[in-house]
């Protein structure tokens, strides 16, 4: 139902997460009898998870461990392992900026030039750890640095920016043909973002084997103040979800709806893939992780654009292991560890076996759910306060 804003012009009405709760059902499960695995075209992972493409996350040591942790790690193959031969003091010097001054010396930072021998080189680091490798590039560069990519041995390549379409107009360059890209790229590859049915759904008809789905809701992102632009993610999500059953029916194929940003704890995780979600992608919850690489501190792609910057550098602290984030045990009450724990407790809750059949849980509009009966937690700032 749309709601009228004024004579001209009308909207629907838009959900986040923290206005969604999954329901319980009849039926309970016993939480070791639950599978979380998730495939993406050939390769399978324990976790239903990506470790998000920002310098603050991932570097080429946590993209090794999240995959022996069972998840998949995106290398921005646009950053700083790809810019400096040892980022290390870089790293350090963002850490240290007044918060003042961290966007223009950060923009000043990543006007280094991209070094092809580097991208090879730290794909094949990451292969030599033994895990599955995923890298970024912008759809700006995919054409120019792929071929490095594939030299190092990359496996999976994902194609990412703000907002990605399938469509895009220039009138200055001859624009990505995604479609002619993907069929001739020989690796399976993932696209976004979007943030809309039809979005999503021109996306999967490029041969893409998933979508991120998701523009403005990540911990570090300013698009949705500098630009205006956004879905509340819970919408996003199940409207993509739907272009995935649209895309289904129309070919056959499955295509997976990867949830991009502003998931922070176990319940935010499985909120997400409660409304449709196959996987989701963490960003601030691993750059706060003790082998992430940023020193407690987080910032995402465009927080360094070189004219308009969408993202802010933001303090997530130290929170524990990789291990203890994703995995447990956690020892705090808060949600923000052991989040695949938490997952796979909602699923037991609720009574499904995996992934899948979570998709097909009842959730409601609860805009009361974060502070019904909780005004102690509040007013003393533990919990979920």
């Amino acid at each position: 139902m749309e709601i009228e804003i004024g004579m001209a012009k009308s909207a629907r009405r838009a959900w986040g997460l923290d206005d969604i709760a999954i329901v319980p059902s009849r039926r309970t499960r016993d939480p070791e009898d639950i599978d979380l695995s998730w495939e993406l075209d050939a390769f399978t992972f324990d976790l239903p998870m990506m470790a998000s493409a920002m310098d603050s996350a991932v570097s080429p040591a946590t993209a090794i461990e999240i995959g022996r942790l069972g998840g998949l790690a995106v290398l921005n193959l646009e950053g700083l392992w790809t810019r400096y031969e040892d980022p290390t003091p870089v790293y350090e010097e963002i850490a240290a900026l007044a918060k003042e001054k961290a966007t223009r010396r950060m923009q000043e930072l990543y006007q280094e030039p991209i070094d092809p021998d580097l991208i090879t080189r730290r794909v094949r680091e990451i292969k030599e750890g033994g895990v599955i490798v995923a890298g970024s590039l912008t759809p700006q560069h995919v054409d120019r640095y792929v071929g490095a990519a594939k030299a190092g041995g990359l496996d999976i390549l994902v194609i990412q920016g703000t907002v990605v379409s399938a469509e895009h107009v220039s009138s200055r360059a001859e624009p990505l043909d995604l479609f002619e890209f993907i069929r001739d790229v020989e690796m399976p590859v993932v696209v976004g973002g979007c943030a809309s049915y039809a979005g999503a759904l021109h996306l999967m008809r490029t041969g893409a084997v998933g979508v991120l789905v998701g523009v403005g809701p990540g911990a570090a992102c300013t698009t949705r103040g500098v630009l205006g632009i956004g879905v509340p993610q819970a919408t996003a999500i199940a409207d993509a979800a739907g272009a995935r059953t649209r895309y289904l029916e129309e070919t056959g194929r499955y295509v997976h709806v990867i949830a991009d940003g502003g998931m922070r704890t176990g319940g935010d995780v499985a909120k997400a893939i409660a409304v449709g979600a196959d996987a989701v992608m963490l960003g601030s919850p691993i750059a706060a992780a003790a082998e992430s690489p940023a020193g407690g501190f987080h910032w995402g792609m465009a927080t360094f654009h070189p004219t308009l910057p969408r993202g802010s550098r933001v303090e997530v602290g130290r929170l524990g292991t990789l291990k203890e984030i994703l995995l447990g045990p956690a020892h705090e009450n808060d949600g923000r560890r052991n989040l695949f724990g938490g997952l796979r407790g909602a699923m037991a809750l609720t009574g499904h076996a995996n992934v899948k059949e979570f998709q097909k849980a009842e959730v409601m509009i609860a805009p009361a759910l974060q502070t019904e009966g909780k005004q102690l937690q509040r007013s003393q700032g533990v919990g979920m306060g």
